[in-house]
């Protein structure tokens, strides 16, 4: 049993089963995940209701995580890279109905010139990786990546199943963005949401705020991933599935919407909160209901052919229903990230919510930690 750090933060007394719970993952985790240092967020109705926080900021146990850290969430930032597509739907500049070929002509070789906007963002490209050797420096040249990504033949028929895009989603939305609303993804959250709306979320940090970010301990086992095949070893296995060789100061640097979004979690439980007021953000309109009901509607709905689950897709969102690790309602929508974090949005209750953590673990999906919070979160309400 390790000693229970200062927990910090906003709780009402409604809420001190989410406290309790909070406390309990420091000191008496499941799997024996007690964590480093974490963060816990909930909005209602756009207001942020509960926020908790506590640990250390590295895993000597030195400086304090505070209400300033910046954790990097990896791909629970799909949600936002989600949000930011539908942005561009919503302005009119793109519909999910659209060929991503009638934007992006070099995309449609190789057979993807019938793939749609609503199919890429619910990974049904058949890109999940690279099919064949590349060094993992490669995805720090965004040119390259793309170019070796619209001239590849899909490893499976586009549009006929999904297959989880761990980071090629990233780069291939945002190339669509850029395209039709020219600037990158990285720049329009920041000029669009994260100064208007005081958001600290970053796609692609820059090195003067490399100090507020907290040290992580990695997971200390891989995930499962089931059975393994060629299209589960270009998604995640392969020597150049990932980024590599340039550390850590270039990766914060880099734009990559689906895999390096370093945020808050209040922030994050902030902006997902579009979702549960049906489109405001801080009483402001900034997506309409159609829009948001598009995005988060089913695109397609069955076994996943990279990650080892039955998966229902929006239009970039993981739905809730069959995983239930987003509250009990299945029409929740939101993602989990590498090691553990997950922001989601239920407009069903006007709740949203966001996990954070400095200690990894191998689940993809679900978390136990960020589960019992959740829990006890619509336990409370």
């Amino acid at each position: 049993m390790t000693d229970l750090p200062e927990i910090h933060g906003l709780c009402p007394a409604r809420f001190n089963a989410v406290k309790d719970a909070f406390a309990a993952n420091f000191v008496d985790a499941p799997e024996g995940l007690n964590e480093l240092a974490a963060r816990f967020s909930v909005t209602i109705d756009g207001e942020v209701a509960v926020d908790l926080w506590a640990g250390s900021a590295d895993t000597a146990g030195r400086p304090p995580f505070t209400d300033k850290s910046l954790v990097p969430v990896f791909s629970t930032g799909k949600a936002i890279m989600a949000l930011m597509i539908a942005r561009c739907v919503d302005k009119g500049l793109l519909s999910y109905e659209d060929r991503v070929a009638d934007h992006w002509p070099a995309f449609g070789a190789a057979g993807k010139d019938r793939l749609t906007v609503g199919q890429l963002m619910s990974h049904q490209s058949g890109l999940p990786g690279f099919d064949g050797g590349v060094e993992p420096e490669i995805w720090f040249d965004r040119q390259a990546v793309l170019d070796r990504l619209a001239a590849q033949t899909p490893l499976w028929e586009p549009g006929t199943a999904s297959g989880y895009h761990p980071i090629t989603i990233g780069y291939l939305a945002g190339e669509l963005f850029r395209i039709v609303d020219g600037r990158s993804m990285g720049a329009a959250l920041r000029e669009d949401f994260a100064r208007p709306f005081d958001l600290d979320l970053w796609i692609g940090l820059p090195e003067s705020e490399h100090g507020r970010v907290a040290q992580l301990r990695k997971p200390a086992a891989a995930p499962d991933l089931g059975p393994i095949d060629a299209i589960k070893k270009a998604a995640f296995l392969d020597r150049g599935s990932a980024p590599g060789g340039r550390g850590s100061t270039e990766w914060r640097m880099a734009e990559i919407p689906s895999a390096n979004l370093h945020a808050t979690a209040k922030d994050l439980a902030r902006m997902m909160s579009i979702i549960a007021t049906g489109g405001a953000l801080d009483d402001l309109p900034v997506l309409s209901q159609d829009t948001l009901t598009q995005a988060t509607r089913e695109r397609i709905h069955g076994q996943d052919k990279v990650l080892p689950y039955v998966m229902s897709w929006g239009a970039g969102f993981t739905r809730n229903a069959g995983l239930d690790v987003f509250g009990p309602n299945p029409e929740a929508v939101g993602h989990c990230g590498w090691g553990g974090s997950m922001a989601f949005a239920d407009q069903a209750t006007g709740v949203s919510a966001a996990y954070v953590m400095t200690r990894q673990s191998p689940h993809l999906i679900g978390d136990p930690r960020a589960t019992r919070l959740v829990e006890a979160l619509y336990a409370a309400l």
